[in-house]
């Protein structure tokens, strides 16, 4: 079965998109990666999405015009993927998220736009959507649900005897998830880009939106003070499972903490501390989970800043990016759609709840059927219990 992964992340950049081959043999599902690609936002659309997210105001019709204009752009990148990798069977559209609502560390609800029936339409494949909430009402955060990806590919390594292992992705959050002894449990870190992206782009300091090859953090210095305010942040003490977006950290929370430190650091020097910031809080999480090595994907994994940081805070712990695992770290996430999108045509949970902290694993998303009749393949009684990824 051929499945379309596709997502834009909290970094809300644009579309990344994987055609993913699978046949389950045996106990192990094996997936091929085909066609792979990363679509940007145009920039007119991208500054309306910014504008639109918490904690700024908004209105229904501002999110009825975006979730139309969204949906078109996912079609427009489904279709460019069809064409470049061939057809397939089923896509699967994560959409944008623009609200996760927590309260009391307790998921509530979560809003993703991008509408389906455009991709539906524009292909005429069916599309597998709004994949988060049915977790939700199980009681779970909806997230990290990469962990269900992580879980098949690193569970052989977990096992070794060589003290388990982490997958981290550095997108606009940062989220860990954690496998031992057969054993997995994922939650959110904190932020990881989004942070970084909000003074990035707010002060102009690069075309993109974000810190090229870490250049600005490298050229500038720690501020301690600041720092300090930043790790006070409650989110960081609170016990996994736990979830969290750019509802909280976002450019106004990085205003409130250099006023409540009282200093005004350059921007290199306050990109820079950002960096620190995302070094610290994930290094106290792999340090807390105790595993040996670290398989790290997301753009924050092509940040030198970044990468020799977590190297140095954690010298007895193998760090490496996850394409070691046969899933590109650019592609891991829409690869990881594809995966659930697999699971749940044929039946078959598409979380894992040490990932989430569900009371259950859930078959995920809702269906829009595509030019014909909607088939579905026969399902399958077990769950595969490995994962392996080819190109």
């Amino acid at each position: 079965m051929r499945v379309l992964g596709m997502i834009s992340g909290t970094s809300h950049d644009g579309i990344d998109v994987a055609v993913v081959d699978f046949e389950l043999v045996g106990s192990t599902l094996e997936g091929r990666v085909g066609h792979t690609a990363s679509t940007p936002y145009p920039d007119a659309l991208r500054s309306r999405l910014i504008a639109a997210l918490p904690p700024a105001p908004t209105t229904l019709a501002e999110m009825c015009e975006l979730d139309t204009l969204i949906g078109q752009t996912f079609a427009e990148a489904a279709a460019a993927a069809i064409a470049a990798g061939g057809p397939v069977d089923l896509v699967v559209s994560h959409g944008q998220t623009v609200y996760h609502w927590v309260e009391g560390a307790h998921a509530l609800g979560t809003l993703q736009i991008g509408q389906p029936a455009w991709i539906a339409e524009r292909t005429g494949t069916p599309v597998l959507s709004d994949v988060r909430i049915r977790d939700i009402t199980a009681g779970g955060h909806g997230a990290p649900l990469v962990s269900v990806l992580d879980g098949l590919l690193l569970g052989g390594r977990s096992e070794d005897g060589r003290g388990g292992a982490g997958a981290l992705n550095l997108g606009g959050i940062s989220n860990m998830t954690v496998v031992r002894d057969g054993e997995l449990y994922a939650y959110d870190l904190g932020p990881a880009n989004a942070l970084i992206d909000a003074v990035v782009t707010s002060r102009g300091l690069h075309p993109r939106g974000f810190d090229e090859d870490g250049r600005v953090a490298a050229s500038g210095r720690v501020d301690e003070r600041l720092l300090e305010t930043l790790l006070e942040e409650p989110y960081y003490r609170l016990a996994p499972p736990k979830s969290t977006g750019k509802e909280l950290f976002h450019l106004a929370y990085v205003e409130q903490a250099l006023a409540t430190a009282g200093v005004r650091p350059s921007d290199a020097d306050l990109v820079a501390t950002l960096t620190e910031l995302t070094v610290r809080t994930v290094a106290d999480g792999v340090r807390a989970a105790g595993v040996a090595a670290l398989v790290v994907s997301g753009g924050g994994c092509r940040n030198p800043v970044i990468m020799d940081g977590l190297r140095r805070a954690l010298p007895g712990v193998e760090v490496g990016p996850s394409d070691d695992y046969g899933a590109p770290s650019d592609d891991k996430e829409a690869i990881a759609f594809a995966l659930i999108g697999w699971l749940s045509a044929h039946g078959l949970p598409g979380t894992v709840a040490g990932g989430t902290g569900a009371r259950g694993p859930r078959i995920l998303g809702t269906l829009t059927p595509g030019s014909g009749p909607l088939v579905l393949p026969e399902p399958v009684a077990e769950p595969p219990r490995s994962l392996v990824l080819t190109r």
